[in-house]
């Protein structure tokens, strides 16, 4: 499975995917044209261990005031140093999961994913290509953990889900991982690479 998961996110990467957003699932929602997005990275970092590629994800600190809790990639928005979005995806998965850029293969990125916080996120798709012991940074993630990358390509793991928010019903994409509840852009972003094992269009 780890060469053809490999093909699957190459054809996703050389495609680039679809633009995706947190509103694919609610079309009743009205974004207006001109709203200002801020730019934003992930890494999407992939290791392997005895012959299965795995995917690195966090649990966000439950202390922070924005998404606590939540299931993500190492990642944030992009500042005036960085040189472009893989930068500041590997800054950020460097400051927050402790991972050394240099043992970084780049394979590329997908398109952007709008969030409801009006990010603009890039998905740059990474292999780690030496040993690597995650830590978490202290006051942002609680935990860092990894689930087979076999597990999010495939797109039965997917359910569509809703919660309200701001009194109004949001349906949204999860892909739960054993104790781990995969949901909202994460998923969504994952939904992208998991498009590639079926060419779904969604």
């Amino acid at each position: 499975m780890t060469t053809e998961a490999l093909k699957l996110i190459h054809d996703a990467i050389r495609d680039g995917g679809r633009l995706s957003s947190d509103y694919d699932l609610n079309p009743d929602v009205n974004l207006p044209a001109g709203r200002k997005l801020r730019p934003a990275a992930v890494l999407v970092p992939i290791y392997f261990r005895d012959g299965q590629a795995r995917l690195i994800l966090t649990k966000r600190s439950s202390a922070l005031k924005h998404h606590p809790g939540q299931i993500s990639f190492p990642g944030g928005k992009q500042d005036s140093e960085d040189k472009d979005l893989i930068a500041t995806g590997l800054r950020e998965a460097s400051e927050e999961i402790g991972l050394n850029p240099v043992s970084v293969d780049v394979l590329g990125c997908l398109k952007p994913h709008e969030t409801v916080t009006s990010f603009n996120v890039t998905p740059v798709i990474g292999v780690i290509r030496d040993d690597f012991t995650p830590i978490a940074e202290p006051g942002e993630v609680d935990e860092v953990f990894s689930v087979p990358l076999v597990h999010v390509l495939d797109p039965e793991h997917f359910t569509v889900e809703g919660r309200y928010w701001q009194g109004t019903l949001r349906r949204y994409y999860a892909v739960p991982y054993g104790p781990y509840y995969i949901w909202g852009a994460t998923a969504r972003m994952l939904r992208t690479l998991a498009n590639y094992a079926t060419q779904d269009e969604d």
